[in-house]
Formats: structure tokens, sequence, C-alpha cells
């Protein structure tokens, strides 16, 4: 029944839509992003290897608009602890390559709140950051991360980085077993720009399978690396735990991409550095400081 309900999904998901204040998830929010991650109806399937699938979806009414979903199948790494990993913000910057700059703001909700995110976009293309309200929810052995795109006032664009729309992104972690899962990514963001080829093409065939195979790689490194950091800090988990500030949601708005600098790099040509990366492979991870 789920899936026949994604097909009569609108194209933009709840939190945004038809929405001129910031709100909090609901349970319809989360149950609808589920449908979608899970739906086959108008997604191309653009790589499958080694049980990690990529789709993409044409936006029509917006060709700037990109929605990409991944899915990976992941032995060895019960659900929980992939759930902690994309939680967990120290370990987060160990493990992403792209990070520049992650921190949490505030606090909203036992399971809301708002945080920065910047990350290196591939050369010469301008790097990006986000404000995000995220939100998540267990459901039994499965869980749900999702967020999108707020205004804070303490934190406006900056010169040096192009501010980028979050949509709608998350993740949906499904339990296959005591010790697997599956993990689906599905993400709609406007990067504020009109993108090269090249850069949608590269995201589906090789930024985005990499990236989820560096996750995995994290995952089994995880139980290690927590027992060495403050093992039993999980405020995901243990709302009780968190230091950060309670924000009221009347001091966020909603981020529109149509308030922000458009930036046009349609004609921007991949860096020769760029191009050997990508002909390079997925074996040169330096995972060294996973440790």
């Amino acid at each position: 029944m789920e899936k026949s309900a994604a097909s009569t999904e609108p194209q933009r998901p709840r939190p945004v839509l038809g929405r001129d204040s910031v709100q909090v998830p609901d349970d319809q929010d989360f149950r609808s992003f589920r449908s979608e991650c899970e739906a086959e109806a108008g997604w191309n399937l653009t790589y499958s290897k080694a049980g990690v699938s990529v789709w993409v979806q044409a936006v029509e009414m917006d060709r700037t608009l990109h929605k990409i979903k991944c899915r990976m199948e992941c032995r060895d790494v019960p659900a929980e602890t992939l759930y902690d990993v994309l939680h967990d913000i120290e370990y987060r910057k160990k493990w992403d390559s792209n990070v520049i700059e992650t921190f949490d703001i505030a606090r909203l909700t036992v399971n809301a709140d708002v945080g920065y995110y910047s990350w290196r976009c591939p050369k010469p293309l301008k790097n990006r950051d986000v404000i995000t309200l995220r939100s998540w929810l267990p459901m039994g052995t499965d869980y749900i991360i999702m967020n999108y795109s707020v205004k804070h006032p303490k934190y406006p664009p900056r010169k040096d980085l192009v501010r980028a729309v979050s949509i709608q992104t998350g993740y949906l972690i499904q339990s296959t077993g005591p010790k697997s899962c599956v993990i689906t990514y599905m993400a709609q963001v406007d990067p504020k720009g009109s993108l090269p080829k090249w850069v949608v093409n590269k995201s589906s065939q090789f930024l985005a399978p990499k990236a989820m195979k560096k996750m995995y790689k994290a995952c089994v490194k995880y139980p290690e690396w927590k027992q060495k950091h403050q093992p039993h800090f999980k405020p995901w988990l243990h709302p009780e735990q968190s230091p950060l500030p309670s924000l009221a949601l009347s001091e966020l708005s909603v981020q529109h991409a149509d308030s922000l600098e458009n930036i046009d790099e349609s004609a921007v040509a991949e860096s020769r550095e760029e191009r050997m990366g990508s002909a390079g492979g997925e074996g040169s991870d330096d995972d060294t400081s996973l440790t």
C-alpha cells in the first residue's frame, strides 16, 4: 500500500511545500519520506554495482533541482550502528572527507535540532554550505533522519561559500538482521547554480557510490572508535545528555531558494586533478583518520 501511496505524493516534500513557517516534521512527513525512499516509479537507475544502487529523477518544473537516491546493503553493520554514525558529529569530522566545517547550533525538541554543514565541491566549483533543521525518528528496528533548509539570524550566507538549499534530504535505515541493514539516502537539493552536466553525471556515477562505501567503512570502524570517545554519550538516543541551548521555532524561517544569489557555473570545466581522481577509482580512500 505504501508504494501506491508514493505514486500520488507531490514532487516537493511536505516540510517545505506550502509552509511559510518552520515546523518540525510530524508522523505524516516521516511516512511520506519513507514511501518516497521505497518508490520505484519515476526514478531512473544510473548505477548498480557491489550492493550499491543509484537512481536520479528529473524535476521538470525546474531543471536546476537534482534529485538523487542511493541504496546500499550493509553486511556486518547493525541498523543502530549506522544510525549512531549518521548522528555522531565528532565522528563525522573523522570519516567525511568532504566536510569543511560542521556543528550543531541549537535544540528544538527531543528529536529535532538546527545545524551547520559546509562541504567541498568538485574543483573548480565553489564550495557550498547549508543551515538545516534536522529531525529523526526510530520506527521499530528502522530509523529515519531527514532535514530541510532554514534561515538562522546568526548564520547568514558567507561570501566565501555558496549557500545551498536542502529542499529535503534524509536517510532511511532498515534492519535486515541482527548485524545487517539497508540504507537509502535521498536528496533534493538546490545547489544555487546552473551546474555543468559533468557534475550531475559525476555525482550519480562516481561521487555518490564512493560516499556510500566510505560511510560503510566508517560504520565498521565506529564501535572501536566510540569506545575511546565518550562511549555513553549519545544525545540522539538520550536527549537529557544534549548540551545544546534550546531555540524557539519562531527564531527560524524557511530558507527559500529564490532569496539567495544564483551562481552560474554551467560552463565550468572539470579540473585535471578531479578527472585524475575519478580515474583513480575508489580504492584510494585514506581511512587512517578513523582510528
